[in-house]
């Protein structure tokens, strides 16, 4: 690969990452309670993420402790919050806790869910000649460093025969990456829902290849170990955990009401929203954080070993706490299938 980065440069520096959150409030490190002794959970998210289905569902009233939510722009920064005690506790996809783990930052993957990777996409412009993936060799493609979209891409090359080496890597954030591909600036992008529906929507870009079949299509909520150190924190992540369970199981059937929450959330058209909801968000089940999700994720964690952009071996065993898994089914069980758009 043409451009590789030291360890602590996968995560954004802490300074940086608290200017680039948004939502209700900010990413401050804070304390576990408020002025009023009240116990305060700081969220982290991302866009059209947790915050959405809760509110949508109805999952942020009679609360016994306050949320302090903030949103990252992808699960790197994220989890550079969770490491740093600015975050107890957020969502992200499949591959941001491995390179925090190569990293050494102090996280623990509490729960999962497995759905299908349709809306994990490479996407390439309309007028584009490429037409499968091994036409990448050469090209530039765009991915935010250390998120789900990264491996995905990385697994794509793989399976036609390729190795990132072959092509023009360009780390770019998904704001940057889609300004970058809409003006021509690159030949491909990787990326996740709502991006993908963003795109296909717009008809700016169609899609090359998906993550369906390529990668294992779990998303996490990935805590830290000090706030599960904590009695009262345990507890509340624990309550937010079947909050987040229940509201899952709401959005299968109310795929609509969901979307408009959504889409006024994002500012994304509701069509945007609604065609995210059906091709990514309702396939989703929460599974146990168990021995066949931890070798899916260790392989992950051996693929950017090899390729060095992870300096060490990774034990992902190490970075997980099967705690909640309480009675939910094995992380092999078969998603919800995806009605796409």
């Amino acid at each position: 690969m043409r451009r590789r980065l030291a360890p602590a440069a996968l995560l954004l520096p802490l300074a940086l990452l608290l200017t680039a959150c948004g939502g209700n409030s900010a990413a401050s490190a804070g304390g576990d309670t408020d002025g009023s002794g009240s116990l305060t959970l700081n969220v982290g998210d991302q866009k059209g993420g947790s915050e959405a289905i809760l509110r949508a569902a109805g999952e942020l009233k009679n609360l016994d402790y306050k949320i302090k939510w903030s949103t990252f722009t992808s699960g790197p920064p994220l989890l550079e919050a969770v490491n740093a005690g600015a975050v107890d506790i957020g969502g992200v996809g499949n591959t941001p806790p491995v390179f925090a783990a190569g990293a050494g930052s102090k996280i623990s993957v509490v729960a999962a869910w497995h759905g299908t990777s349709k809306g994990d996409t490479i996407l390439v412009p309309n007028d584009s000649k490429l037409t499968k993936p091994a036409d990448l060799k050469g090209k530039s493609v765009a991915v935010a460093q250390g998120s789900s979209a990264h491996y995905q891409l990385v697994a794509s090359l793989r399976k036609a025969g390729l190795s990132p080496s072959d092509i023009k890597v360009k780390y770019l954030q998904p704001a940057d990456a889609l300004a970058a591909f809409t003006s021509g600036k690159v030949d491909a992008w990787a990326v996740w829902d709502p991006y993908t529906s963003q795109v296909l929507k717009a008809e700016q870009g169609r899609v090359l290849t998906t993550g369906d079949g390529v990668t294992n299509g779990l998303t996490f909520q990935v805590a830290a170990p000090k706030a599960l150190a904590d009695k009262k924190k345990t507890a509340a992540v624990k309550d937010y955990l079947e909050r987040l369970r229940r509201a899952y199981t709401w959005v299968y059937d109310h795929e609509q009401e969901w979307a408009e929450v959504w889409a006024k959330d994002t500012g994304l058209p509701e069509d945007v929203a609604l065609a995210a909801v059906k091709r990514t968000y309702t396939t989703r089940i929460e599974v146990a954080v168990d021995k066949p999700l931890i070798a899916s994720e260790q392989e992950i964690a051996d693929t950017f070993t090899q390729l060095k952009l992870i300096p060490r071996k990774v034990d992902f065993a190490d970075f997980t706490d099967p705690r909640f898994n309480g009675d939910l089914p094995p992380s092999t069980t078969t998603p919800r299938p995806s009605e796409g758009s």
